[in-house]
């Protein structure tokens, strides 16, 4: 066991919260991404893993409220190293959980085939937001269909 940030539900601020090293971060409850995730922690890399014959890449984020790691597979934007998050849900009218994750705990990893890195994520406005969602809807061709079931404005982050 390590002091650590973690669960901070039942605890004063500056309290130390003991969690184990071996904590696993959480699947998905939906069946399809848990399903997905769990193809990938199998193999131990993304390839062979994807949707509509897309690669995909695993991200893990940090809970919001619990601190529990999570893992979030989503399509494969990359950029030179960098890699974007787009909250899509499919166009639903709500952001997705862990877009409220990476914004309250914006270091997460990201898994691309059998390379892990670590990373910084930012919410990306502007010019540059309209170039990540060009390279995205690239990637991902429903993310456009996607935007017009939605009026939300579909979130994307960048991971650097």
């Amino acid at each position: 066991m390590h002091p650590t940030a973690g669960d901070r539900r039942n605890s004063a601020p500056g309290d130390v919260v003991w969690v184990s090293v071996t904590e696993q971060p959480e699947l998905s409850p939906t069946e399809w991404v848990r399903e997905q995730t769990e193809r990938i922690l199998a193999q131990g890399t993304t390839d062979g893993v994807a949707v509509l014959d897309r690669a995909i890449v695993l991200f893990t984020t940090t809970g919001a409220q619990s601190g529990k790691k999570r893992y979030v597979p989503l399509m494969r934007v990359e950029e030179d190293g960098k890699y974007a998050m787009v909250a899509s849900k499919g166009g639903d009218p709500k952001h997705p959980s862990w877009y409220f994750n990476v914004k309250a705990n914006p270091a997460v990893t990201v898994q691309d085939g059998d390379k892990v890195t670590t990373g910084t994520a930012r919410e990306i406005e502007g010019a540059e937001r309209e170039h990540w969602w060009k390279l995205a809807v690239e990637a991902y061709p429903p993310y456009a269909e996607y935007q017009t079931k939605t009026t939300r404005q579909i979130p994307l982050f960048v991971v650097e």
